[in-house]
């Protein structure tokens, strides 16, 4: 139960850690500003934010659906990677940490919208929201992919969990979306200082938690290994 319960912690870390990160913090500003510059009610802009943030734990359900559930459900593969999980994500965290303490970098090629599906947002009103979480949830950047597919998709699948963790990883990935609905909503004014104040805070929020995932992979593959 300990356990399941650290996992559900590390979920909703891992999303809050992915939002703050600088290209997701970015997409997700930008998204709620071109969707609430569109719209002329407070309570209409914060209902944004929530759809929104609703597309992107569809995002991430359906990817922990089909990679966790399709994993663990085949007859003797279940086993097999619960095993194979136990001396891979040592080193897999340590890789992910290193990631974010910037010692090595990825190359992951983002999408972007073309005008035809930005016409159909736009038609769709305040319910666009939601097909537009959906595709910037599917843009992933190198630090969100390193954190989704090299973390918690290894937890879900040591914890056989396709539905809760990854929903909750999309929530943590929306918090922030909906902070700045409020912000936007009520005060658009100060938009600017808090995107500072967080990108400032994210710096070190991600350097704490690369040392944290380096010395848990040392922790786990020492245990796996040696003890």
């Amino acid at each position: 139960m300990t356990g399941y319960l650290l996992a559900i912690g590390s979920a909703i870390w891992l999303g809050i850690l992915t939002s703050i990160s600088p290209c997701p913090l970015t997409a997700n500003i930008a998204a709620i500003s071109y969707i609430s510059g569109r719209i002329d009610k407070p309570s209409k802009v914060l209902l944004s934010g929530l759809l929104y943030t609703f597309g992107r734990i569809l995002v991430y359900l359906a990817l922990g659906i089909v990679i966790v559930y399709g994993a663990t459900s085949i007859p003797g593969l279940s086993f097999k990677l619960q095993r194979l999980m136990e001396p891979v994500l040592g080193p897999l965290f340590i890789a992910v940490g290193l990631l974010l303490l910037g010692v090595f970098s990825l190359n992951i090629g983002g999408g972007g919208m073309s005008e035809k599906m930005r016409a159909r947002i736009d038609k769709m009103g305040i319910w666009g929201a939601i097909p537009l979480g959906i595709i910037l949830g599917l843009a992933f950047c190198p630090v969100s992919a390193a954190l989704y597919f090299g973390s918690l998709i290894p937890i879900a699948i040591q914890q056989k969990d396709a539905f809760l963790l990854p929903s909750l990883y999309g929530l943590g990935t929306g918090a922030p979306v909906i902070v700045f609905s409020f912000i936007i909503a009520f005060a658009a004014n100060k938009v600017a200082s808090a995107f500072k104040k967080i990108t400032a805070v994210e710096i070190w929020v991600r350097r704490i938690t690369g040392v944290i995932l380096i010395l848990l992979g040392i922790y786990l593959t020492v245990k796996h290994f040696f003890m």
